[in-house]
């Protein structure tokens, strides 16, 4: 028996300061008829997909800031993506910067949606692991201020019953996080997706830069393994503004082996046949939970955090 769910990753190239969301919008309207062309019946974008990261700026001037955020979604730029989806009758998955008001308070996140075949929006996640720095600091080729324009998520890492399967989401840092999808796994998740822009180059260690694309599987990989469960990575890439941005969009089994993995740095699809009975190979063997899992002796991973030492 298996229960087969065809799943594109698509990958974008870089989207240019000046390009306006009509711009994104229409090329990922492009990917997305690709992937149907090819049988998808989900395809996966990338974090912030719709406007260039602009983390790797520093202003004052919220307003600046706030014009990269989306109010409602979908709105008046990413309709036509959503009538595209219902009328192609294909599910997706995308990141946007979220501006929303909750309880009377103005929020900024990092966040991700699935959207079924209908257009509608079945999920959402907010991102909790936010890399990068919050003040200026000049001496970086280019910022990462996503701790300064962002709040941590506040939706926990929820697995929905969806396409068939149980599918998880998280973004970018998140998946360098085995917590990320341990959580998730204790869920029984059968497919994560996530999307990612990630530069080549990491001011604070630069002799890491060479390892940015390896270390990028590496996470993946294992988490898929460990978890039993297949992992979309989309990556946006490419020479963004005089960033370099890492490429290695890849659809993952649960056996933690690559299946498809894109060959460029620009706009691409990639598709595959993610059979989510195949999770039960590694979740009812090596990584069941049930058998195997020994939580307290892990009392250690959720304590709280230490205080830092007092300068007094």
């Amino acid at each position: 028996m298996s229960r087969i769910l065809k799943v594109a990753a698509a990958q974008l190239g870089p989207i240019a300061l000046a390009e306006p969301r009509s711009s994104a919008i229409g090329r990922m309207i492009a990917l997305m008829k690709n992937a149907k062309a090819q049988g998808a019946e989900l395809v996966v974008f990338p974090e912030l997909a719709l406007t260039t990261f602009f983390p790797r700026w520093y202003t004052e001037e919220q307003s600046e800031i706030d014009k990269y955020f989306e109010t409602e979604m979908p709105n008046k730029a990413t309709q036509p993506l959503f009538d595209e989806a219902r009328k192609l009758k294909i599910g997706f998955n995308f990141g946007f910067a979220e501006l929303v008001v909750e309880n009377g308070v103005t929020r900024h996140f990092n966040t991700a949606v699935i959207v079924n075949n209908q257009g509608e929006i079945a999920a959402k996640y907010r991102k909790i692991h936010l890399p990068g720095h919050t003040e200026n600091e000049p001496w970086r080729a280019f910022q990462h201020l996503e701790k300064r324009y962002f709040e941590k998520g506040n939706l926990g890492f929820q697995v929905h019953p969806v396409f068939g399967g149980k599918i998880g989401m998280c973004i970018c840092n998140d998946r360098r996080w085995p917590e990320t999808f341990r959580v998730m796994g204790l869920q029984g998740v059968e497919l994560v997706v996530l999307g990612y822009n990630t530069p080549k180059h990491y001011p604070p260690a630069p002799e890491h830069d060479h390892l940015q694309e390896f270390h990028n599987h590496l996470v993946l990989q294992a988490a898929a393994y460990q978890n039993g469960t297949w992992i979309v990575g989309v990556a946006k890439a490419g020479k963004e503004e005089d960033c370099e941005l890492i490429g290695g969009t890849c659809i993952i089994a649960p056996t933690g082996e690559i299946v498809t993995e894109c060959k460029t740095l620009a706009d691409e699809v990639i598709l595959a046949e993610c059979d989510l009975d195949r999770c039960k190979e590694i979740q009812e063997n090596i990584f069941n939970f049930d058998l195997h899992r020994q939580p307290k002796d892990y009392a250690l991973i959720t304590a709280a955090k230490k205080e830092p030492p007092s300068n007094h």
